[in-house]
């Protein structure tokens, strides 16, 4: 386990540095002007080559990649300080320092920004994850329990038209019947306390959960049908074992495999932003950031949140290989 989980983190760096550096490429051959973003649209030639050259944008991109990949992860005994010295724009792990530098346009260190947003996001990608679960699996196994009755076809139907309607519809939707009509929830935002955070978050994650619950629907009814002919369930329920032993211990266990693998899936891509959702409902999170980012062509931000977003899915990714071994033993070596 503990070589495997080596290969695992080595192959993570790997291909978390790939994304980067493509971002990287990418992010300075787009034939726009971050100099000019930050002077503003009416400011003199020599003003934008001023503020050019104050970011470092003027060198070739080789010098501006290595500089990148020299700050952005190295070691020392400093602790961070003043915005202004030389560790100010840091996150800090003992001697492991992480430095995106500053934003273009917000004047701030990105570590700081990133560190800001990163938990609401984790907030609502838990939160839509419980709603798909809980929704879906739910109604995954109503269905095979009752194949070919009307709940089963009604659940089959309405998992179709969640799979169908595109997310800022839903989200919509539910934005006009439950904050505007019903006034049960606020329209959007984050609130300022906790009660409110609360409050602002069932709307979003609603919209990212409800079309989650759809497709895991249909993938745990199809998955219990099939698991429910296999010769060892048909035994345990030839010998009498209790309906809720069989669905839970021998059938759900199976099913739950290819489960697993979608859920790390979308917990990988919820944390990493959702940006469709966020950007609707003004939720501050990572999704909202990198739009915003790329609007601005604030490179900084954007590195970053291509570093988180990347990293949740190959690090969730790890997570759904290890829970493997205790779902089913026969994949433990």
């Amino acid at each position: 386990m503990t070589r495997y989980l080596l290969r695992r983190a080595v192959w993570t760096a790997l291909v978390v540095w790939a994304v980067l550096t493509l971002a990287f490429i990418v992010n300075n051959v787009v034939p726009s002007d971050p100099a000019r973003m930050v002077a503003g649209a009416q400011a003199r030639p020599r003003d934008v080559d001023r503020v050019r050259e104050q970011l470092g944008l003027s060198q070739p991109i080789a010098v501006q990649y290595g500089r990148f990949m020299r700050r952005l992860v190295h070691f020392s005994t400093a602790r961070r300080g003043d915005a202004s010295g030389p560790h100010g724009a840091c996150a800090t792990l003992g001697w492991l320092h992480l430095d995106f530098g500053k934003s273009y346009q917000r004047r701030r260190p990105v570590v700081d920004i990133i560190g800001e947003r990163l938990p609401r996001t984790v907030m609502l990608a838990l939160a839509a994850m419980l709603v798909q679960v809980v929704v879906g699996v739910g109604l995954g196994m109503l269905a095979a329990a009752k194949r070919g009755s009307l709940i089963d076809h009604a659940s089959v139907g309405a998992s179709l038209l969640g799979v169908s309607a595109p997310t800022f519809l839903l989200g919509l939707l539910l934005q006009f019947v439950l904050a505007h009509k019903l006034r049960l929830l606020p329209l959007d935002g984050y609130g300022s306390t906790a009660a409110e955070h609360l409050a602002c978050v069932v709307l979003p994650a609603l919209t990212l959960g409800v079309a989650g619950a759809a497709y895991y629907t249909r993938l745990v009814r199809d998955e219990l049908i099939s698991v429910m002919k296999l010769d060892h369930v048909r035994t345990a329920i030839a010998k009498g074992m209790s309906p809720a032993r069989v669905w839970f211990r021998h059938a759900l266990r199976n099913a739950l495999v290819p489960l697993i693998t979608v859920l790390g899936l979308d917990l990988g891509a919820l944390v990493g932003g959702a940006i469709v959702t966020e950007t609707l409902f003004r939720w501050p999170g990572i999704g909202a950031l990198s739009v915003s980012a790329l609007l601005d062509r604030d490179g900084p931000v954007i590195l970053a949140t291509v570093v988180v977003t990347s990293t949740a899915i190959v690090l969730s990714n790890v997570l759904v290989d290890a829970s493997y071994a205790l779902l089913d033993p026969r994949v433990k070596r």
